[in-house]
């Protein structure tokens, strides 16, 4: 597979952040934007190839006081539809798998509701030698951790997120869950040995104090990865920095979810940061207004 040529070292101002970056170094050498299949080429705010890798680790994302950083990650058809027959799997292409790897490459957690676990048939991150040695390089954990949020702690302790672990995973980089006081004291049982159950709330988990601990913790970043009803209480709390949305050229119909539910209606000003696209493909990243 060929090596794409990095355009002319041109600095631009990456509009999410502020921070002057090299659009050579977007594409480094010796690795190619077309890593899986279709390259992907940036469309704004410069032009030309981009390796999505380097382009999301070479981006700031500063914490607010007190939380971190929240990332949203959905991927939704031309029409809004989130998932076929209840999964996402239909909508993604192999250059969105990759976006999806580079965005969860710079998380420090990585933050799912349990529905959506279980549904997607979630198991831990595997970034490869190459992204963990890069992680390492910026002080990060060699893993992002996962966080699962659960009300009722409906969560499988012999699922494959528990307990398919990759290579070299460390028992205290378990997954959280993060639950309420009131929860079934048998599921918070079962879960103990296989996960760190942590309380935020009663009645419903509280996503200002769940972000609270995960800053507590050193967290720096999160990226939520959905669903719906997840989305809708971070967007209702204020809590979203960032939407990384993956357009897909498809028409689904059907009466399916769109990707926020749950929340009052509201108007929430973002800006747009960088536009790409392969195979049709379209890779937005919004960042809240307020954060420029």
């Amino acid at each position: 597979m060929a090596v794409r040529a990095p355009p002319p070292a041109t600095s631009v101002v990456e509009a999410a952040a502020g921070v002057e970056v090299d659009m050579a170094s977007m594409v480094p050498a010796g690795r190619s934007a077309r890593r899986y299949g279709a390259a992907v080429r940036a469309l704004l705010p410069e032009p030309g190839p981009v390796d999505p890798v380097a382009a999301h680790a070479a981006i700031a994302r500063p914490a607010p006081d007190g939380r971190p950083w929240v990332a949203m990650n959905m991927v939704a058809s031309l029409d809004g539809a989130i998932a076929v027959e209840g999964v996402s799997h239909a909508l993604s292409s192999p250059a969105d798998k990759e976006v999806f790897g580079a965005l969860r490459g710079v998380a420090d957690v990585i933050l799912v509701a349990a529905g959506t676990a279980r549904a997607e048939r979630y198991r831990l991150p595997r970034p490869s030698p190459e992204r963990q040695t890069e992680r390492r390089a910026r002080g990060q954990a060699p893993f992002p951790r996962m966080a699962v949020v659960s009300a009722t702690l409906d969560l499988d302790p012999a699922g494959s997120l528990f307990t398919d672990l990759p290579v070299g995973f460390e028992p205290s980089e378990r997954p959280f869950v993060y639950t309420v006081t009131d929860a079934p004291e048998p599921r918070r049982r079962q879960l103990a040995p296989v996960a760190e159950v942590v309380d935020v709330g009663t009645g419903s988990a509280s996503l200002t104090t769940l972000l609270a601990d995960l800053h507590g913790r050193g967290v720096a970043m999160v990226l939520a990865e959905g669903g719906p009803t997840l989305v809708g209480h971070l967007l209702a709390a204020g809590l979203v920095d960032e939407l990384d949305l993956t357009i897909a050229p498809l028409l689904v119909g059907g009466e399916g979810l769109r990707m926020v539910h749950g929340a009052p209606a509201q108007l929430a000003a973002m800006t747009m940061a960088h536009l790409w696209e392969a195979d049709g493909f379209l890779f937005t990243r919004y960042v809240r207004s307020a954060n420029r």
